[in-house]
């Protein structure tokens, strides 16, 4: 099976890492991964903030990069939304490019679903010694509705210890430009997660979008929480810990 892989701004110019566990875990499982060039943002902070004209532009070059793609992976459940959901609603009614985001649509899934959902994988023998617990970022559980597989492929790590959180399904406070233009909500949806982390007494934070990563970890190092936070990708990636 062959995948290509979109590499979302974040993860391009702060969590490489990412980028490079999602590779790695894909050719473990034997896909044929492939960086297509050219590619850049999908378009998602420009359409959220009403840029329709830019958001165009940035889906025109998606399509063009990815048109021959057999799947597209995407480590971010907010990306892979901004590809599957939002960009075939603005293009619906464009005379040219309705059909290919539909088709491109079909054909993207966020990392966590399609290892567990395209090629069947739920445990991957990964081995580690963490105590982790899980964020369920609001793009991948509401626009995606991927509840259950990342949570799916950390129970079958081996050796992992799961430790569920209360208000695991509540939002972080990131939002993009939501956390820059309201610092005073956003703060306040954050320590309302942070002492929800801090009551598992987990030692590692997983989630799958960067967006939420960024804010948790900035949370937890103000706070002094002894805790780390990691993209699933890179959970799944690493043998032992």
């Amino acid at each position: 099976m062959k995948a290509s892989l979109f590499i979302t701004c974040l993860v391009d110019q702060f969590f490489p890492e990412v980028g490079e566990s999602t590779v790695n875990v894909l050719r473990k499982l034997g896909v044929d991964v492939n960086l297509p060039s050219g590619q850049t943002c999908c378009g998602q902070p420009a359409y959220n903030s009403g840029f329709n004209k830019e958001a165009l532009s940035f889906a025109e070059q998606f399509i063009t990069v990815f048109q021959d793609s057999e799947n597209i992976v995407v480590p971010s459940g907010s990306c892979a939304s901004m590809i599957k959901v939002f960009m075939p609603e603005m293009l619906a009614t464009h005379p040219t490019l309705a059909e290919p985001a539909r088709a491109l649509a079909d054909r993207t899934y966020e990392f966590s679903q399609f290892l567990v959902n395209v090629l069947g994988i739920s445990k991957l023998g990964t081995a580690r010694r963490d105590k982790v617990t899980y964020h369920a970022s609001c793009h991948l559980l509401r626009e995606l509705k991927a509840s259950n597989e990342s949570k799916l492929l950390i129970r079958n790590v081996e050796g992992a210890r799961f430790l569920p959180m209360r208000g695991e399904d509540e939002c972080c406070g990131f939002g993009g430009s939501f956390s820059v233009k309201f610092p005073d909500i956003s703060n306040a949806i954050l320590n309302k997660k942070l002492a929800n982390i801090k009551a598992t007494k987990a030692e590692t934070v997983l989630a799958c979008d960067s967006g939420c990563l960024m804010q948790i970890a900035g949370g937890l190092s103000r706070q002094k929480i002894d805790a780390r936070v990691m993209h699933l990708a890179q959970f799944l990636d690493q043998e032992s810990s």
